[in-house]
């Protein structure tokens, strides 16, 4: 089987295409229950009593249309028991499972092509400059097969637990945004700077003191679109450990957005061989200190300075520490 990180229609606007925006869990609904879903979404599809009439091609538009009804139905296979925030009606459906992406976000959001399709020629932010960053099961645009796996199955993680944002300021479910600096700052000092800078609540430093502007629509937080490949809503990143903070560049852009889970003390994961690990928040991290930009060279083939956990979210970096340990 291959892992796509988008399904997608290339190329024309928000009505005539998804833009390349889908998520791994659209292309799984087959696998979960959900043929008649999947076909609705595999054909054409007419809004019912739109005037004007209303039509969207196979695969979808954007993932965040409200008229679209694929995008607005709860999957329950998406859903963990555990997390009891549910989307407003005629919102999009919401999902607790997340693709990994590896131990970098670097220029991850496209990976070098656009949302029409068309390949970036700059060779800076191109597809073959911003490949090398991608090192996790999951590449946006991009397809992985299991003979990518190098490091093995059993020692990879292909996706994992997230808590959905509950419009509650949570840390595990909001983000901090920090702009071009996420890239540039080492991930520990993130914990200082929302403690020292006022951000987090003292008596109840599980949440934030304010509601970052950012999240204030409905449909704008963790998890709260199922269908939407972005990295704030199905994506996350073996840097920080579980249930850690997020930091995000801004709104529909890259960032480091971690595992989460309301179980006490960390988050599952699944394994590239369908294992399913439970992972304290506790881990192996590493070098905390370590920029996740990995530029000047670094990247492709590079050990991961984020311990068991970042390396367990490569697949082909010949890092072969196992979670069990």
């Amino acid at each position: 089987m291959s892992y796509g990180g988008t399904w997608h229609s290339a190329g024309g606007n928000d009505d005539t295409s998804n833009r390349g925006r889908l998520s791994f869990l659209v292309g799984t609904l087959p696998f979960v229950e959900q043929q008649a879903l999947w076909e609705l979404i595999s054909n054409p599809y007419q809004v019912p009593n739109s005037s004007p009439v209303r039509r969207y091609p196979a695969m979808g538009p954007v993932p965040f249309r409200s008229d679209y009804a694929a995008w607005i139905t709860q999957v329950p296979a998406f859903r963990c028991p555990s997390d009891p925030s549910v989307p407003a009606q005629g919102l999009p459906g919401y999902t607790n499972y997340a693709a990994s992406h590896g131990d970098c976000f670097w220029e991850q959001t496209e990976i070098g092509i656009h949302e029409d399709g068309t390949r970036e020629t700059d060779p800076g932010w191109g597809e073959v400059n911003s490949k090398k960053y991608a090192r996790g099961a999951f590449k946006a645009r991009h397809f992985t097969g299991f003979r990518d796996f190098l490091d093995g199955t059993a020692n990879s993680i292909m996706a994992g637990e997230i808590v959905v944002d509950s419009g509650e300021k949570e840390i595990v479910g909001t983000a901090l945004r920090a702009d071009n600096a996420v890239a540039n700052t080492a991930p520990i000092a993130w914990a200082t700077q929302a403690v020292g800078g006022g951000q987090v609540d003292p008596n109840r430093p599980q949440f934030y003191t304010v509601r970052h502007g950012e999240f204030n629509p409905d449909d704008r937080g963790r998890g709260r679109q199922w269908a939407n490949g972005r990295e704030m809503f199905t994506r996350f990143h073996t840097i920080r450990p579980p249930n850690s903070y997020n930091v995000m560049r801004w709104w529909d852009n890259n960032g480091m957005w971690g595992a989460s889970s309301r179980h006490q003390g960390g988050a599952h994961v699944l394994m590239g061989d369908g294992a399913v690990k439970f992972i304290t928040d506790s881990i192996d991290t590493g070098n905390q200190n370590a920029l996740p930009l990995m530029d000047g060279g670094r990247g492709l083939g590079e050990e991961s300075p984020y311990g068991v956990w970042g390396a367990a979210g490569t697949i082909a970096s010949k890092e072969t520490l196992s979670l069990d340990n």
